[in-house]
């Protein structure tokens, strides 16, 4: 077994702000901060019916905000999609590749958001979670300490794979080389 540390950075796109909302899309990539290079991506665009099934909450506000989202942002909504458990087990086989659950960091925008809400889902839908609790990260912190590095957006914002791509781009920018 290797010691090496894999990065992975995760996006949720959700109808709630909540640690149980209901997901309707889960996007990841790939990286090695010290090499500086993004590695594949994962995207799902998931049915929300299912999410909402297995305990996933819709919450009002959220709703009215993605009316006011970009054409090209709500177009997953009109995309095929998978049911949640589908989704789950499918991001826990991508993430398997790039490590042991001990060996993978994943990263999300807030200490409270995606990987709360996805940790939720993994318990709801009785799925061991496929990195371990240590391993969590959080982008939005490091992103608040390095105000004067701009995050430069790739693709569609809030499309979960290019959110998590234009997130993994601006932390390698900001912790690149620096990070073990």
């Amino acid at each position: 077994m290797t010691d090496k540390t894999f990065d992975i950075m995760l996006d949720l796109e959700t109808m709630g702000t909540g640690p149980n909302a209901a997901i309707v899309a889960i996007g990841a990539v790939a990286f090695d901060l010290q090499a500086g290079t993004i590695g594949d991506r994962f995207y799902r665009v998931v049915d929300l019916g299912t999410s909402v099934a297995m305990g996933g909450e819709i919450d009002a506000d959220t709703m009215l905000w993605w009316m006011k989202q970009s054409d090209d942002a709500r177009a997953m909504f009109d995309r095929d999609s998978v049911p949640l458990s589908l989704a789950l087990a499918d991001f826990s086989l991508w993430l398997s590749a790039h490590g042991a659950p001990d060996n993978v960091r994943v990263w999300g925008n807030g200490a409270a958001f995606d990987n709360v809400i996805l940790s939720s889902a993994y318990r709801s839908s009785s799925r061991t979670q496929p990195w371990r609790h240590w391993n969590d990260r959080c982008y939005r912190t490091v992103k608040s300490l390095y105000p004067d590095v701009k995050l430069e957006r790739v693709g569609t914002h809030h499309n979960a794979v290019d959110d998590a791509e234009s997130q993994a781009r601006h932390l390698i920018a900001v912790l690149g080389g620096q990070a073990q």
